[in-house]
């Protein structure tokens, strides 16, 4: 078949011959754009799984010889972005000379740093635990990918008699291992005792497949996924229904998300029981038919195969005991429903740790569970930040396409208990772990924080997430929300950010935008009442109109704005914080200034009033009292400038240096000076501080608290 007749419908043919052939002579630069590709197809493999390699000749630059090189995958990266940075570059014969110091499967991890004596590119990245995998096959190019379809034939009960029937003998078969030095030996021997085969599939595992040029390899291993594929699609519902066919019926779209969001915080809290987690939703098609199934009972507590599944995913979902159309309103009655099933998940994943660990076994981590299967309504995920939480929901779907493959041709077989405890609880593993950066103070946390596309909010958004918070950004303007949306996506990534309109005097949007961002992160634990106008008017000016849009906005908009905030800290039951931004006006009395001024009093006693309510629930309420905020504040948009100026008897150009020199400090108050307020309360310095009031104005003498 021929690259400009070959048509694929399972898997994506992206090659593009013009750009590889700019590429022609640079294995390596081949590699990379293969492994990419096959990166970019979740149907080929899962975020940072599977491996790709290259063997070309290179120059030592010690010797100047000519000699064999090997370009792999770097330890933790991921095909689909990965650069030439991201590759590990070892001398083929010094790595294959380690079968002479190999003691034996027992000895498996002390061989992870021997490949440090076989590193040519001192530059490179730290090489996997898949090198010798690639290591001791002879070909040039070789893919290691986790698809479903394959993975789904290897997880089979029949799956080896399968795979020879499938491909005529063409694709080679070994049992499920750990990865390690000795799999790579087992990957050689299956092929010295089957000289000519395409392919080896790994039992439980997923698939190798190989060619002479990055090209070979790209399409043997798109044939042999498109192969599979097909299999069992032409299975499905041929034996018997996928499934055994539907139980119960999906409530419809909007009915799911608004269920979603109302329960996510509820089970935020019993996650969050050791550390806080963020939580990801998802009702796609594949978790619904596999929720909603008669099998669901039954497939569910296998938990999956694959181990790259399986680190992410935990040894099996929780699946909640509630109907789909149930009334979950009753927070404190689904609590005590759902908190059963909490104590045994955590009580089943000890006794499994109890039964499998070793001498020399990590401590048990958090037995709460990461997958949560609602039938008729989706899937929750919760981990420590949002992007493993999504990953995890990827690699769940993943697992359901196994199990549903595996079902339509065969029967679906996880891993053994044991050995998915010696992957998850494996010492390489945990000096992984061991190895990640230290959590940053707002890590885990989800900061809501009004009007933040601009000014004061838009400052303490991009604090609190250079802190480790995921943010929720919000605004009335919709094309600055889309401007700070995308400025600060690029900035923290896809998975910090997420935005929603919010009118902070509209019910409904204050509804929707806390709906929004529990469906995001799974709940909130900071609200920060940051939105506001300003007028500056005489008593004899002011109307009415203007009173009541200052009292709306400043004054209901944080009561709104809080009362949900609360609901869903209260939900969660871990507690929060709620910092209002108010004003030195709130205590300071002026010219030009009673519907401003009281608005902002109102605000500052409205927080001492919240502290006193909520204190019992662990939500924390503060204040910060800025001053003179002028740089990229939308506070001196509207007359506010011109109205301060008259009454001071100065010139609007003027103001900055008149506050500034006005002040104890003689500052000029920045929004990151305010940002940094906000911050200092939620930080984690101050857990134990309520009600209490920070000035941010340089130091004003009439704003002192007395």
């Amino acid at each position: 078949m021929s690259a400009s007749t070959m048509q694929f419908k399972h898997v994506s043919y992206l090659w593009d011959e013009a750009k590889a052939a700019s590429m022609a002579g640079d294995e390596v630069a081949l590699l990379v754009y293969r492994s990419n590709l096959l990166g970019a197809d979740l149907r080929l493999t899962n975020y940072g799984g599977g491996n790709t390699s290259c063997k070309a000749i290179a120059k030592d630059p010690l010797t100047g010889k000519e000699t064999e090189v090997m370009w792999i995958k770097g330890s933790g990266g991921d095909l689909g972005s990965m650069k030439r940075t991201g590759l590990a570059a070892l001398y083929v014969e010094r790595l294959r000379s380690l079968k002479n110091v190999y003691r034996g499967i027992a000895h498996e991890d002390e061989m992870v740093e021997l490949f440090n004596h076989c590193i040519y590119d001192l530059a490179s990245k730290a090489p996997s635990i898949d090198t010798p995998l690639h290591g001791f096959l002879p070909f040039k190019h070789i893919d290691h990918l986790h698809p479903d379809a394959a993975i789904a034939i290897a997880a089979a009960k029949d799956g080896k008699k399968i795979t020879q029937e499938l491909f005529s003998g063409t694709i080679g078969w070994v049992e499920w291992q750990r990865p390690g030095f000795d799999l790579g030996l087992q990957l050689k021997q299956c092929l010295d005792e089957n000289p000519g085969i395409r392919g080896i599939m790994l039992g439980s595992h997923g698939l190798f497949t190989w060619g002479d040029t990055a090209y070979e390899s790209y399409i043997n291993t798109l044939e042999v996924i498109e192969r599979c594929a097909q299999y069992l699609e032409d299975n499905y519902g041929k034996k018997r229904p996928v499934f055994g066919g539907q139980k119960i019926t999906s409530l419809p779209k909007e009915e799911r998300i608004k269920k979603a969001a109302s329960l996510a915080p509820v089970l935020r809290g019993f996650c969050s029981s050791q550390v806080k987690m963020i939580g990801h939703f998802t009702d796609d098609d594949r978790v619904l038919q596999f929720t909603n199934a008669n099998d669901l009972e039954r497939l569910a507590p296998l938990g999956t195969s694959c181990p790259d599944h399986f680190l992410r995913t935990k040894i099996s979902p929780l699946v909640l005991n509630l109907q789909p159309a149930e009334d979950i309103s009753d927070v404190k009655a689904v609590k005590e429903k759902l908190q059963p099933l909490f104590e045994a998940y955590r009580k089943m994943y000890a006794a499994y740790y109890d039964t499998c660990k070793h001498a020399n076994s990590p401590a048990i981590r958090d037995a709460n569970p990461v997958v949560i299967l609602y039938p008729g309504v989706g899937m929750f995920t919760f981990a420590k930040d949002k992007q493993t939480a999504r990953v995890a929901a990827e690699f769940y779907i993943n697992a359901i396409n196994v199990m549903r493959g595996a079902e339509a041709v065969s029967e679906y077989t996880s891993l053994p208990r044991q050995e998915a405890f010696n992957i998850e609880y494996w010492l390489l593993e945990e000096a992984k772990l061991q190895r990640m950066p230290k959590p940053k103070p707002l890590s885990g946390r989800v900061a809501l924080i009004t009007g933040s596309a601009g000014g004061i909010g838009k400052a303490i958004a991009k604090k609190f997430a250079e802190e480790g918070a995921c943010i929720i950004i919000n605004d009335i303007n919709e094309e600055r929300l889309n401007g700070t949306r995308e400025e600060f996506t690029k900035i923290f990534g896809k998975d910090v950010i997420s935005s929603t309109l919010l009118n902070v005097t509209d019910t409904a949007t204050i509804s929707s935008a806390l709906e929004a961002t529990c469906l995001a992160f799974g709940g909130v634990d900071i609200v920060i009442n940051n939105a506001g106008i300003s007028i500056s008017k005489s008593i004899a000016e002011h109307t009415i109109e203007e009173w009541d849009r200052l009292y709306d906005i400043l004054v209901k908009g944080q009561f709104l704005v809080s009362q949900k905030g609360v609901e869903v800290m209260r939900k969660q039951g871990f507690g929060g914080d709620i910092v209002n931004i108010v004003s030195k006006n709130a205590v300071v009395a002026g010219p030009n200034n009673p519907g401003y001024g009281s608005a902002k009093a109102a605000q500052a006693h409205l927080t001492r009033l919240m502290a006193a309510e909520v204190g019992a629930d662990k939500i924390r309420v503060n204040t910060v009292n800025p001053d003179a905020v002028i740089a990229d504040s939308n506070i001196w948009a509207g007359g506010w400038a011109e109205g301060r100026a008259k009454a001071y008897g100065i010139t609007v150009a003027e103001l900055p240096a008149y506050y500034a020199k006005r002040t104890l400090l003689n500052e000029i108050i920045l929004p990151d000076d305010i940002a940094n307020a906000c911050f200092a309360f939620v930080g984690g310095l101050l857990n134990k501080s309520t009600g209490n009031a920070l000035n941010v104005d340089g130091g004003v003498a009439m704003g002192f608290y007395r």
